[in-house]
């Protein structure tokens, strides 16, 4: 018959440079961060955005809600950076949360770079 249809091309994220994972020497200097989620026991799912110091393992602060924007994770590192000063790297993974452009020009307006790590590690 003939029928055309149609096959959804798979999403490609850009490629970046992974880097190796190294012990800091001083406090502040790199923040790991990552996305987590979960469910209460009425079933209702939430996200949580951990911010964790490479330095000392410390967590910096968890914020947590249904969704978890860009403009609102920004925010609250802004929020973070009050009390803990600005980073010079940030660490993350190489996933769709961290490559938006309200991110990237964020980090890029506080001088922060961005280091990608790969799935898994």
């Amino acid at each position: 018959m003939k029928l055309n249809l149609w096959v959804m091309g798979r999403i490609r994220i850009p490629l970046r440079i992974p880097e190796k994972l190294s012990v800091r020497n001083k406090l502040g200097v790199c923040w790991s961060m990552d996305f987590m989620r979960d469910s209460s026991r009425n079933q209702c799912r939430f996200r949580t955005f951990n911010v964790i110091d490479d330095f000392n393992r410390e967590g910096l602060g968890i914020d947590f809600a249904v969704s978890l924007l860009a403009g609102r994770v920004t925010r609250y590192l802004d929020n973070l950076a009050e009390y803990h000063g600005y980073p010079l790297t940030i660490r993350v993974v190489n996933g769709p949360e961290f490559t938006g452009k309200t991110f990237i020009n964020w980090a890029k307006s506080h001088g922060i770079t961005m280091g990608y790590i790969q799935l898994g590690s």
